[in-house]
């Protein structure tokens, strides 16, 4: 898979890319990123890409002659007209589905970050950009979330991680967080590994910890937890629980 992130801090987000296992993957040519520097692609003698907004405002807005050169100059390159992802808090939420979803694309993706207070909104019509957001805050920039979207697809792409099973058992799978994880040794500071991951019973230890990933996603996001498809022995497990809990008062 190919990425290509149209930004003005190229530096930025090939530093943070060109590590851990999403470097590797790129020295493995299972992915590429490249940045491209929105700068090089304005004609204003002085390298301006920003200008004040029409009707005022605070702040300055990034240009579209620039972006869409950039855009045209990587189409006519690469000889395709990728999707353009437009990373803003006004997009639809990012989260495991969408980065599915995305992985599931062709061959190549650009990411466009905005900067300042955001982009011409015609370069965004003319690219036919989808909007994506990382969470309800603001940023200085769209870097920061260009690099979690493609960390998070790159994770999808066959061969990215070591483990496959490490990739599709983890937070987030049937909308459930996972379950808390234990290694060597046994008892830290008082605190013991619990008994049921070493019984090596492997049936009793995969509910365990099915049961934990419900109770952890039930009380640090319900909101998830109603989107959960539960099984007969899930349901069995929260009435267990309900039940203890009214004993207790």
């Amino acid at each position: 898979m190919h990425f290509h992130i149209l930004t003005l801090f190229p530096e930025m987000v090939l530093n943070g890319l060109g590590t851990s296992i999403i470097g590797r993957a790129q020295r493995d040519g299972l992915l590429t990123v490249d940045a491209r520097n929105i700068r090089d692609y304005t004609t204003e003698k002085h390298g301006h890409v920003d200008d004040y907004p029409y009707g005022g405002g605070a702040g300055m807005l990034m240009q579209a002659d620039p972006i869409m050169r950039a855009y045209r100059a990587l189409c006519e390159e690469t000889g395709r007209t990728p999707k353009v992802i437009y990373t803003t808090p006004q997009g639809r939420l990012f989260d495991q589905n969408a980065a599915k979803e995305l992985a599931k694309e062709e061959e190549l993706v650009i990411l466009l970050c905005g900067h300042y207070e955001g982009v011409d909104e015609r370069a965004l019509e003319l690219l036919h950009a989808d909007c994506y957001s990382i969470g309800d805050y603001v940023l200085t920039g769209g870097e920061l979330p260009a690099m979690v979207m493609v960390d998070a697809i790159s994770r999808m792409v066959p061969g990215v991680l070591s483990n496959r099973e490490s990739g599709e058992t983890e937070s987030f799978e049937g909308s459930l967080l996972e379950y808390p994880q234990y290694t060597r040794p046994e008892t830290y500071e008082g605190l013991r590994v619990p008994e049921i991951l070493l019984s090596g019973d492997h049936a009793k230890v995969d509910r365990w910890r099915r049961d934990q990933s419900l109770l952890r996603t039930m009380e640090r996001r319900p909101d998830l937890f109603e989107k959960a498809e539960l099984t007969k022995e899930d349901r069995k497990f929260l009435k267990k629980l309900r039940e203890a809990r009214e004993d207790q008062g």
